[in-house]
């Protein structure tokens, strides 16, 4: 009889104990929403990240060289896809307004640098006439992109 009163009292101690702990606050760290916040943010980014690749969707011609330095000034990309359009960034622009466009902005740049992207399915001919309207645009450094890991050159040198 002894240890069912025993047992009865500590029953009502631990109760005692809950009901005061109840009314304190917490003083410990819960980081399950803090951990579910990161996840979500990481699969936000994973999914945003391929999405800012500014530029207009051509396939480069793949080849060895080395990256082009870069410039203080944001570069300045003339782009032709493989239909022959030609763009000025991402904006489309005719290839009779293309010199006097090239001039007006060549005039608020300090560099003469301009990168042409080409789609590897044009004709060369294609890209020499727009090179040269470049040129006569106001821009003589111009850069070809391409896309590194093309074939590897062969020489006699071995």
């Amino acid at each position: 009889m002894g240890a069912g009163v025993m047992k009865s009292g500590g029953d009502e101690g631990r109760r005692g104990r809950r009901k005061s702990r109840r009314g304190q606050p917490m003083s410990e760290i819960n980081v399950t929403p803090f951990v579910d916040v990161m996840l979500v943010l990481l699969i936000i980014f994973m999914v945003a990240a391929p999405l800012s690749v500014v530029g207009v969707p051509v396939e480069l011609p793949k080849t060895t060289a080395d990256a082009l330095p870069g410039d203080e000034e944001e570069p300045l990309t003339v782009t032709i896809t493989v239909d022959g359009v030609v763009m000025i960034q991402e904006t489309e622009t005719p290839e009779d307004e293309l010199v006097a466009k090239l001039s007006a902005i060549a005039a608020e740049r300090t560099s003469e640098k301009i990168f042409l992207r080409a789609d590897g399915r044009n004709d060369w001919n294609r890209v020499a006439e727009i090179m040269g309207l470049l040129n006569a645009g106001g821009f003589s450094d111009i850069g070809l992109v391409t896309d590194i890991a093309g074939p590897v050159p062969t020489g006699a040198d071995g």
